[in-house]
């Protein structure tokens, strides 16, 4: 591979300049600058990626922030990204941010470096001014969250709805003590589908018992050991509905563990459909998100954002779907 040296000697000048060249500074004069820019493309030097940026300033990727990458969720939502980019001759570039409170730094310091033109983040788990900052310099899309009071161009479901609706399901088919295992409660999706839940019960004039409401983290040995708690009340649940796919897998192995058979026993239920939602056993009743239109529609926008189309509409809120299966059955 060419090296910064090769590009030095073919371009006629000092290392130095060739690297002030490529950090845009105003140091190098226009001849020099123009001597170094025809060296990369003789040289071919980072297949012609960085000639291409000091001309355009322009990348042509997007940096996309992902709360957890082992995720299935996140993982369909990402394939949708890629597919959309690939279409439009986009890269994208992957930060898995596994505790993005404490990673502000490290993503500031490549954002900082120029090596992305926008950003499409799949976690509202950062702070509000960050987050304002990040939309003054990049172009900004929030995917599958959201956050009040900022103009952002957010892709997502409307969680509070299609939460009341699975919980309306379970109250429809005769189910009248059903808990619920929320993700994180400073995560808005999680108080989102919290509020749902209770929305549901408050109109069906059905009381919710404190201790029927666990907060969880959306793994899968949260959903186990919340339902273990769960089963162990006075009076445990005739339902629980997990507000992840993984957490309700969970809780069916841990009822299991104690004997008990669902949907005979206990009805269990998640939300997101991930691929092992419909081949687990029993099948889980769940809420579909639209993974892939998530992806490709936050990559549009981003797209547009970059090539400076006016946004005119701040949230762009897709249809989910109601999937049910065996985890709950059909009827008590």
């Amino acid at each position: 591979m060419t090296t910064i040296r090769e590009v030095a000697k073919e371009a006629g000048v000092s290392v130095a300049t060739v690297s002030r060249v490529m950090r845009e500074t105003d140091k190098v004069s226009k001849e020099k600058r123009e001597r170094v820019l025809e060296a990369i493309d003789r040289l071919n030097y980072q297949p012609n990626m960085i000639a291409r940026f000091l001309r355009t300033s322009k990348t042509r990727t997007v940096l996309v922030v992902v709360p957890d990458i082992t995720n299935p969720f996140f993982s369909n939502v990402l394939t949708g990204i890629q597919n959309y980019a690939n279409q439009t001759g986009y890269h994208v570039l992957l930060f898995n941010a596994v505790n993005i409170r404490n990673q502000n730094h490290e993503l500031m310091e490549m954002l900082g470096q120029k090596q992305v033109d926008g950003i499409i983040m799949l976690t509202s788990q950062v702070e509000k001014s960050l987050l304002e900052k990040m939309n003054e310099a990049y172009n900004l899309v929030l995917a599958c969250e959201y956050i009040d009071g900022i103009d952002v161009p957010t892709v997502a479901i409307d969680n509070i709805s299609s939460s009341r609706k699975m919980t309306n399901h379970l109250i429809q088919i005769g189910y009248r003590k059903i808990a619920h295992i929320s993700g994180e409660l400073d995560i808005v999706l999680s108080v989102d589908r919290l509020k749902g839940y209770k929305q549901a019960l408050y109109e069906a004039s059905m009381d919710v018992p404190n201790a029927y409401i666990q907060e969880g983290d959306f793994s899968y040995e949260a959903g186990y050991n919340l339902t273990l708690k769960l089963l162990s009340l006075e009076e445990p649940p005739d339902a629980i509905f997990a507000a992840s796919d993984e957490m309700a897998m969970g809780a069916v192995q841990a009822a299991q563990s104690k004997g008990i058979q669902i949907p005979e026993d206990i009805a269990i239920v998640g939300f997101d459909d991930i691929k092992m939602a419909s081949i687990f056993s029993p099948a889980l009743t769940t809420i579909a998100q639209p993974t892939l239109n998530i992806g490709s529609k936050a990559m549009e926008l981003a797209i547009k954002r970059m090539e400076g189309e006016v946004i005119n509409k701040s949230q762009y809120i897709l249809n989910d779907h109601l999937i049910v299966r065996k985890s709950c059955g059909y009827h008590v």
